[in-house]
């Protein structure tokens, strides 16, 4: 794009005033503001906006070009990614007239007022669509049906700057974490994602204010963040159903779920309440149920177990509160639960196992609640977790089995690109060097004699599906085979 740094000042702001982002009485400000972060004096007269406008982050490359001729930045992706969150920072509204137009269109419905969020986010580069369009996303047949598995290659690798600084640079305690609300706004350093376009609109929940967000790496469609405004562990409990089912009361188009709270099954960030959700459906939630069943004391309240790898009760009822307290009574019957026959260990010594994985969505006029069962017990076989991925699955997929995983959907490790495209490579006799982690699995992926390259990649493809399965299989505590199931009736006659 043959664009001179003027005409992207202009263009920007003219984007910003045709999406209704910057008020027209505000164009001049925002257009000196801009200039001053340029560290310019003025701009070239009589410049009117391009015909067609450009996107605004299509501009974000004539910005970057300006900062380091101008020695405003340098070669640092860290530094262009701040810099460029703060030239985007401009046509973002302020939080008080971002949340303001989100509930007058909230009346009209609360799709068309998260529509608006989320096209926002998209259009400021909040939501890095470029960054995410390079994962690789692939699906597997599974025999609980269609798996979803994402090589994940959006998240920018570490700059060798901001690993040297690591070692010297004293670690901030603000924000305190990178979902604390004074990230909105926030510039970002060495240490600290570029935060200056980020915004949060804040809802009431239960007697308490939190936040909305988007994930600017999103996995799914209006993958979205609810965050406490206080800094607070997470922990599961009767508070956390309540809260999810008010989300999903307010937000009746999207799920809500909290990852567990206990280490090995729970998710990345422990040290701040908050859920995830978002306008899609994973094959968990299409998964049939096996058998249903009443819990004692809850006649209004519809219960079945889930044909799922994990171990998954959905309860279904028109009454949130009903809900919250059945969804609390099999809880507080898992956290004590034990079952020897098939490892389950509720305690060792004063350590708890047992935990949830809980997930919130409508239907109609219905709420449904999915308890996923979760332990994270440890043994001398299986040191990383018995319900979690075992070592002969491990040069696939290692890392914790979070929420977006126990529904369907793989997030794998970077890594993998390289690494199955040499497994590719070596099923085509046109290499013998692949990552000795996976020779074994290679040996076993079938492949026909005169098999085509691109159907080799498919049977890598579909190998990685079949582990994916399994991944999920090792951290269901209650199998599905004729053990496991007697041992899940047990527990459900237990309530």
């Amino acid at each position: 794009m043959n664009v001179t740094i003027d005409q992207a000042i202009v263009d920007i702001i003219e984007y910003g005033v045709e999406k209704t982002y910057i008020h027209p009485l505000d164009r001049i400000l925002k257009q000196n503001q801009l200039l001053a972060l340029l560290q310019k004096d003025s701009l070239v007269d009589d410049i009117s906006p391009s015909s067609p406008l450009p996107e605004a982050k299509d501009l974000l490359p004539i910005f970057v070009e300006h900062g380091r001729s101008s020695g405003l930045i340098d070669d640092s992706p860290t530094e262009q990614m701040i810099f460029t969150a703060q030239v985007m920072a401009f046509l973002t509204p302020d939080p008080s007239a971002l949340n303001d137009h989100f509930w007058k269109k909230y009346q009209e419905t609360p799709a068309v007022a998260t529509d608006y969020f989320y096209q926002l986010s998209m259009d400021n580069d909040y939501i890095q669509t470029e960054a995410i369009a390079k994962n690789i996303q692939f699906h597997y047949d599974s025999d609980y049906g269609d798996l979803e598995l994402t090589i994940n290659l959006s998240k920018p690798e570490k700059d060798p700057k901001a690993i040297a600084a690591a070692r010297t640079v004293v670690t901030a305690h603000y924000p305190k974490c990178q979902l604390c609300v004074e990230n909105e706004g926030y510039k970002g350093n060495l240490q600290h994602p570029a935060r200056a376009n980020h915004r949060i609109v804040r809802f009431p929940l239960n007697e308490e204010i939190w936040g909305l967000q988007y994930s600017p790496y999103a996995y799914y469609t209006e993958h979205c963040i609810f965050l406490a405004e206080e800094h607070r562990p997470m922990k599961i409990g009767e508070h956390t159903f309540r809260n999810l089912l008010a989300i999903v009361g307010q937000f009746p188009h999207y799920f809500a779920g909290s990852n567990a709270d206990l280490p090995i099954v729970g998710g990345s960030i422990l040290s701040h309440d908050h859920y995830q959700g978002g306008r899609y459906t994973f094959a968990m939630e299409k998964a049939p149920l096996i058998s249903t069943f009443k819990v004692a004391g809850f006649p209004d309240i519809t219960g079945g177990m889930v044909k799922w790898p994990l171990s998954v009760i959905r309860l279904e009822g028109s009454n949130p509160e009903t809900l919250v307290e059945a969804s609390t009574h099999i809880l507080e019957k898992w956290r004590a639960y034990s079952d020897e026959t098939v490892g389950i260990h509720a305690f060792t010594n004063d350590t708890p196992h047992n935990t949830i994985t809980p997930i919130a969505r409508r239907n109609g006029e219905q709420y449904v609640m999915d308890l996923v069962l979760r332990n994270n017990r440890t043994t001398e076989t299986y040191p990383d977790g018995l319900f979690h991925p075992h070592p002969d699955v491990q040069h696939i997929k290692k890392e914790n089995i979070g929420l977006i995983e126990v529904m369907g959907l793989a997030i794998l490790p970077p890594r993998l690109k390289e690494e199955l495209a040499d497994v590719a490579d070596y099923l085509l006799g046109e290499t013998q060097s692949i990552n000795p982690i996976h020779l074994d699995w290679a040996d076993s992926i079938p492949v026909a004699e005169h098999a085509t390259r691109e159907e080799v990649e498919q049977a890598v493809e579909q190998a990685v599906g079949a582990v994916f399965q399994r991944v999920l299989e090792d951290a269901g505590v209650f199998k599905l085979d004729e053990t496991g199931l007697a041992a899940f009736e047990r527990f459900i006659k237990n309530l």
